[in-house]
């Protein structure tokens, strides 16, 4: 019973860490992208006009559309330089305060009186030396001039746009964001990219949370098969689908340990049907039933199961809410966003846990059970 709580415990809390771990990830998501996502299928950026705008804001639901420009480029500030991703927003996507709980220093601006600022992630900030203080240092921006050509010359006196632009402020958000990312006006990254009237993608805010998937279902049927629209979840489908299938397997391997410590139900049943041999003899000389025999064997094998299942549920749930409520084991890592392991409980771990650990131990029961009947020969 010992050896099916502890794997019962195990399995309930790993479980339940996987999952704090995927809300965790969307919860930053939530701070970086949008409800929905407007994207070309094919290339990577498509011409979005007045018209094109209206007739996405003709649909019901949608509140207000980011209209962005995103592309690699080189930045340079004092004697440091790297590549980042340069994203160019228009003043919508600070009216949707997505930034506002991730600025660590400085301000968030993109433009005032006429003046272009940046707001860079805080790994970029750190690398470079960035200094949002110093106004009058500024932030050099180069991307490669006429991108259509085959061919691009580096000794050319015009192979590179380049703009200078204001640091303003520093966010942080999550690692990957934080040492990639470069905010900058959308007229800004129209210009040095000369994109015209083209956009990478438009990011689209869903007033009414519930509405989502209604909304995302009528923006594709509005825009047809040329676009994809796709919501927060799809956006990063690729590392929750990681973290679903790394969950899965380890579901599966604690199951497997499950049924290792199952093994113990069956061997101490096979030896008391052997020990009992004698008595059981007796029980079938006076009258008893075979299906009496097997029942007495299967019923010590349920106290077992169900005895260490709910134990081990109990347990689990138990040390779930101490972490979720008191964050006693720390993730040990210095400047993450949360100091304790995130945990979420969910009802279908606790039930699907304890129907594989009912059944296997069930199965443990079984074949002592027939031991047991066959005394009767």
């Amino acid at each position: 019973m010992l050896g099916v709580c502890v794997g019962t415990m195990a399995l309930v809390i790993v479980l339940s860490v996987f999952n704090g771990l995927e809300a965790f990830q969307k919860n930053l998501f939530k701070s970086f992208d949008a409800d929905l996502k407007v994207s070309a299928v094919q290339g990577k950026n498509f011409v979005c006009n007045q018209a094109f705008l209206q007739r996405i804001q003709a649909i019901k639901g949608i509140g207000s559309i980011t209209q962005v420009i995103q592309e690699s480029a080189l930045i340079r500030y004092k004697d440091a330089q790297m590549v980042v991703t340069l994203k160019g927003v228009d003043e919508n996507f600070l009216k949707q305060q997505r930034l506002k709980e991730s600025i660590i220093e400085g301000d968030m601006a993109l433009k005032n009186q006429g003046i272009n600022f940046a707001i860079v992630g805080s790994g970029i900030a750190f690398t470079l030396g960035i200094d949002v203080d110093a106004f009058f240092v500024p932030l050099e921006v180069w991307y490669p001039h006429n991108t259509h050509s085959k061919t691009l010359d580096l000794h050319a006196a015009n192979a590179f746009n380049r703009l200078n632009i204001t640091p303003i402020g520093v966010f942080a958000i999550e690692q990957e964001y934080d040492n990639n990312f470069v905010f900058v006006p959308l007229d800004f990254a129209q210009e040095l990219l000369e994109y015209g009237d083209k956009r990478t993608s438009l990011e689209i805010q869903v007033p009414v949370p519930q509405q989502i998937p209604v909304v995302q279902e009528a923006l594709q049927q509005a825009l047809g098969k040329d676009f994809l629209v796709q919501n927060q979840d799809e956006q990063h489908a690729s590392l929750l689908r990681a973290i679903k299938i790394e969950k899965l397997f380890v579901f599966l391997t604690l199951s497997f340990i499950i049924g290792i410590a199952s093994f113990n139900i069956f061997f101490s049943l096979s030896m008391l049907a052997i020990e009992k041999k004698a008595d059981v003899k007796t029980l079938f000389a006076m009258g008893a039933p075979v299906r009496m025999i097997k029942q007495i064997f299967l019923f010590e094998g349920a106290i077992v199961a169900f005895g260490g299942a709910i134990v081990g549920l109990g347990i689990g749930f138990l040390i779930c809410w101490l972490q979720q409520t008191f964050g006693f084991i720390s993730m040990g890592i210095v400047g993450s966003l949360v100091d304790a392991y995130p945990v979420e409980m969910h009802f279908s771990d606790f039930f699907f846990t304890a129907i594989v650990v009912i059944i296997m131990t069930l199965l443990a029961s079984y074949f002592p059970a027939q031991r047991a009947i066959a005394a009767k020969n």
